[in-house]
């Protein structure tokens, strides 16, 4: 047995179909597991999975010691609205703030688009008689009587937890504390999200929205942390529990349980965290990240080394993304976040054909339970993995290293009966149909973090991750003329491997209203520093010693006039000689740089921001990973495999991960491990780098 000085750390990521753990020894070696998702009780898959790799690492439950966790708890708890009766306490008159929005639509000309429903209904919101001025002075004092009768009357409704969101509070919370103290004082059981506490900026829309999100999850997310917490400590795991957060840190339990709006987008953050330390590893830092699932598929980039975060996005069904030009969509979500693209094509992904006869594919998915035709467990309607079964990509026998058997003629059965003929094609092209839909949805997605954003695909690598990412990585990159696909080091668990190579992180967010070059700065270093020491309290009570923490300083700045900004690391005071006009110089390169052209008018600061990191010799590096053999294992053989559906399949070579070397192999070729199965086409090599990496060079001229 192992010491539980040693330090067994834990990566576990939860998707539409399947639950990834990664358990990571202190010398490196890491076992893997993948069980099907349980929607019932999402923590009852990490439970059985890790008992599974308790027994293979020969370790016990006492030796881990830290546990990093990407949930999808408060995404679906969003997606399905099964979230908290929410009530909305605000100033007199800004009872419409959600409804009104920005005044956008995600499409122009679609007459018969609806803007989604508010998470707090409208006979939930109540205004007071409380107001505070843009400069923070009291215009209208707060009445604790009114705010307790007005409680009251939605407590007697039945709202369950309650966002206060007053005008201003941003600049003078006073009136939000005294509230948060009525309410505290009698209704103690009601949960309360204060805005200035979630989200201290300017914005009154995107303040209101953020907190109200907040406090829509803020229940189930407590719900599931708490059992999830019982139930690995009945089985002997006492260790801390970390929360990935949207931005790519690492949130201790107490943070996430209050906040989980900064968690939203958990699970995909993983992933990019990872890419951006392995490319840092395999020296590529200009990377484009392509995370395909059983539900949805997800695209980011990495510029220079570091994921491309945002302090925007748009949660909502379809795709998913922080674009700057596509808005009023889904539920606004101010939170630093890494700029990721979501759109619900997975290998669950359903196919059908709408009422014009077009052939479809998502963003229906067939989830964990019944899952896939092929797992023959009731659904018969075919998904991504039914085509890519029938067209020979994947093992006809079992998946996840045997411990999945699965039915190829139950694929068959469905794409023949649901899509071969009502189109009139035949099986293969059929197959070859719905894998295709599928790949230029996933294609757009990674539009949306390129081309949108003013970067060249081509010019980048794409790292494919996700069971599905090196299956169909190849055909994506093709449609974006990237000549390079690195398929990771178990790919197919590849976020929750990201999470082990985390820090811990928060960010902390401050207005501070102000021209530069106009008055001093005094105000905005008072406020670094009060954010600062917040910071180091946080990193402090998450057990990170002042040696171990870092603090990075920026401001988001815009020309006086504007409505949005950007974003400007800081070095140094802000109230220094010249620093104003260093700040203004750095900006005005970043607006150049983004927009194609800068100004020369005047640069007001509106937020300084500051994120305090907590750095562990522990976190996962990769040129020190170990994988165990059985996760390299695969088949070996041929078998037909269809790349052109106007062309016979071909026998084609399989052979398991393992078999990779730097010599390389010429395409076609099925590359199989327990994870993933990686796909290299005709015109393609593929060779293993010194970490492990498989990297896929494909001939595009020939293609």
């Amino acid at each position: 047995m192992i010491g539980s000085r040693l330090g067994v750390r834990v990566g576990c990521d939860i998707g539409g179909t399947f639950t990834d753990i990664v358990l990571a020894m202190p010398d490196g070696r890491l076992y893997v597991n993948k069980t099907s998702s349980t929607p019932d009780d999402l923590g009852k898959a990490i439970t059985s999975g890790l008992r599974a790799l308790i027994e293979q690492a020969g370790i016990t439950p006492g030796d881990i010691t830290e546990i990093v966790h990407g949930t999808t708890t408060a995404s679906n708890t969003i997606l399905q609205k099964v979230g908290a009766l929410t009530g909305v306490l605000t100033t007199e008159g800004f009872r419409d703030v959600l409804e009104i929005g920005r005044i956008r639509t995600p499409t122009m000309f679609d007459l018969a688009w609806q803007k989604p429903a508010p998470l707090a209904a409208r006979r939930y919101r109540r205004g007071i008689s409380e107001r505070m001025a843009a400069d923070g002075a009291v215009i209208t004092p707060i009445d604790r009587s009114e705010v307790k009768a007005v409680v009251q009357e939605m407590v007697d409704e039945g709202v369950e937890s309650l966002a206060i969101c007053f005008l201003n509070s941003y600049i003078n919370p006073q009136h939000e504390f005294i509230a948060r103290e009525v309410v505290a004082e009698h209704f103690p059981s009601l949960l309360v999200s204060m805005s200035y506490d979630v989200l201290p900026e300017i914005k009154e829309y995107e303040r209101t929205s953020t907190t109200v999100v907040n406090a829509y999850i803020l229940p189930a997310m407590r719900s599931y942390l708490g059992r999830l917490k019982e139930d690995l400590e009945r089985m002997g795991v006492r260790a801390s529990l970390q929360i990935m957060a949207s931005n790519g840190g690492m949130m201790g339990l107490a943070s996430a349980s209050e906040k989980p709006v900064f968690a939203v987008a958990s699970g995909p953050a993983g992933g990019v965290a990872g890419a951006a330390q392995l490319g840092i590893t395999a020296n590529e830092r200009q990377l484009i990240v392509f995370d395909m699932g059983g539900t949805t598929a997800k695209a980011s980039i990495v510029l220079d080394g570091a994921p491309s975060l945002t302090t925007e996005y748009e949660f909502r069904d379809g795709i998913s993304s922080p674009s700057r030009f596509i808005k009023g969509g889904g539920y606004v979500l101010k939170v630093p976040a890494i700029d990721i693209a979501e759109v619900g094509a997975g290998g669950g992904s359903l196919a059908w054909i709408d009422a014009g006869g077009l052939l479809c594919v998502g963003p229906a998915s067939a989830g964990a339970d019944p899952g896939p035709a092929c797992y023959g467990r009731g659904n018969d309607r075919p998904t991504v993995t039914d085509a890519n079964m029938i067209l020979g990509y994947l093992n006809p026998e079992s998946l996840a290293g045997g411990s999945l058997k699965v039915d190829p003629g139950k694929s068959l059965d469905a794409i023949q009966k649901h899509i071969a003929e009502p189109l009139g094609l035949n099986v293969i092209a059929a197959a070859h149909g719905v894998r295709r839909v599928a790949n230029v949805n996933m294609a757009r997605a990674i539009r949306a973090v390129t081309v949108e954003r003013g970067r060249d695909p081509r010019d980048m690598t794409m790292v494919a991750c996700g069971g599905g990412g090196p299956l169909h990585a190849i055909d994506v990159a093709k449609l974006l003329g990237i000549s390079r696909v690195i398929a990771p080091i178990m790919a197919g668990v590849f976020c929750s491997v990201g999470m082990l190579t985390a820090d811990a992180e928060h960010h902390l967010v401050r207005a501070v209203l102000q021209t530069l070059g106009v008055g001093d700065l005094t105000a905005a270093d008072a406020a670094v520093d009060d954010l600062v020491g917040q910071g180091k309290a946080i990193m402090r009570s998450e057990g990170y010693d002042a040696d171990n923490v870092g603090i990075a300083v920026s401001a988001d700045l815009r020309y006086v006039g504007q409505s949005s900004e950007l974003t400007v690391p800081v070095a140094g005071r802000f109230s220094s000689d010249g620093m104003a006009d260093i700040i203004r110089k750095d900006f005005n390169a970043l607006y150049e740089s983004t927009f194609g052209y800068c100004s020369d008018e005047p640069v007001e600061l509106v937020n300084v921001r500051v994120i305090a990191s907590g750095r562990s010799e522990k976190r996962l590096k990769f040129s020190g990973i170990q994988v165990d053999a059985s996760a390299l294992a695969g088949s070996t053989g041929t078998r037909p495999v269809s790349f052109d559906p106007d062309s016979p399949p071909r026998e084609t070579k399989v052979v398991p991960r393992s078999e990779i070397g730097p010599l390389g192999q010429a395409g076609p070729l099925v590359i199989e491990s327990y994870d993933t199965t990686i796909i290299v086409p005709p015109g393609c090599t593929a060779k293993a780098d010194a970490v492990g990496n498989i990297l896929i060079d494909i001939e595009l001229e020939n293609v």
